[in-house]
């Protein structure tokens, strides 16, 4: 039997939580062989290029992809001297090592039966590791996925915004996204900060991420290490599906309502965008 990752008192935390609240959790990765400094240098040889991200952590909360600039230091040189670097790296898809791989799945299967019976199968399962300054900001976003950011070393704080609140973003912006016609890089203007929430975390802490909850991390005054699990299910592909049907009725004209919060499966627009997308590619 494997040893338990989240203890009992997480895991009722979490299951009050998912799918719709962010929530504190605490995991047992700590001290994980595979998540040294030392094994993620050599993760970051192992694994494709395009998967590696990594540029200085001096970052405003708001800033467009292009403007993002470029490191001056290898990836590994950067890892390796990560608490004086002054940047942010992001080894992403790491379930394409086979080690890694086996760890991601190892975790998740642990919440797997709180999970599928609220929004069905756990899909696309992956991971990504981040390592950061002292001081690193990751600026202000969304993600499509599910996710927990479990913490390894090192402190950070991550503020989180409401997800249905489309006075900050627009319905367009959600439709666009999942369109791939938007970044998931966000604006940030400075009367949103009243409507975030802040939770702090370190070693053996993480947060659930609600999906596209839109949010950005401030890292504390030492280096930190996170692993991000995500997967996709039944109702985010629904959720997303449900927002590109009602791109296509805004183009004709229309004004549809944005899909309902969970525990609503918004499943009649998604499966008129399936069969759009169906009719699309047979032409």
């Amino acid at each position: 039997m494997q040893p338990s990752i989240f203890p009992p008192e997480t895991r009722e935390a979490f299951a009050a939580a998912y799918p719709a609240r962010p929530v504190k959790l605490k995991h047992g990765l700590l001290g994980h062989p595979l998540l040294t400094l030392d094994a993620l240098a050599r993760l970051a040889e192992a694994l494709p290029e395009h998967e590696i991200e990594y540029n200085p952590g001096t970052l405003p909360i708001g800033i467009r992809p292009e403007d993002v600039p470029k490191s001056d230091l290898t990836v590994t040189e950067t890892i390796r001297s990560i608490g004086q670097a002054g940047s942010w790296v992001a080894l992403k898809r790491i379930e394409k090592v086979p080690a890694y791989r086996e760890l991601l799945h190892e975790v998740l299967g642990q919440l797997r039966d709180i999970v599928e019976p609220r929004t069905g199968q756990m899909m696309q399962l992956e991971g990504f590791v981040f390592i950061t300054s002292p001081g690193s900001v990751t600026p202000f976003h969304f993600d499509p996925e599910h996710n927990i950011l479990l913490q390894v070393m090192g402190h950070k704080t991550m503020t989180l915004f409401p997800v249905e609140d489309e006075a900050m973003f627009s319905a367009d912006i959600h439709e666009r996204y999942h369109l791939g016609l938007h970044h998931r890089n966000l604006s940030w203007y400075d009367a949103y900060a009243e409507k975030g929430s802040a939770i702090h975390i370190g070693p053996g802490e993480a947060i659930h991420v609600p999906v596209k909850a839109p949010h950005w991390v401030q890292n504390g005054d030492e280096p930190s290490v996170s692993l991000s699990i995500t997967w996709r299910s039944d109702w985010s592909y629904a959720e997303a599906d449900a927002r590109a049907f009602n791109h296509m009725l805004r183009k004709i004209g229309l004004s549809p309502a944005s899909p309902a919060p969970f525990p609503a499966r918004n499943l009649a627009k998604a499966l008129a965008w399936r069969a759009v997308r169906k009719l699309k590619g047979a032409a």
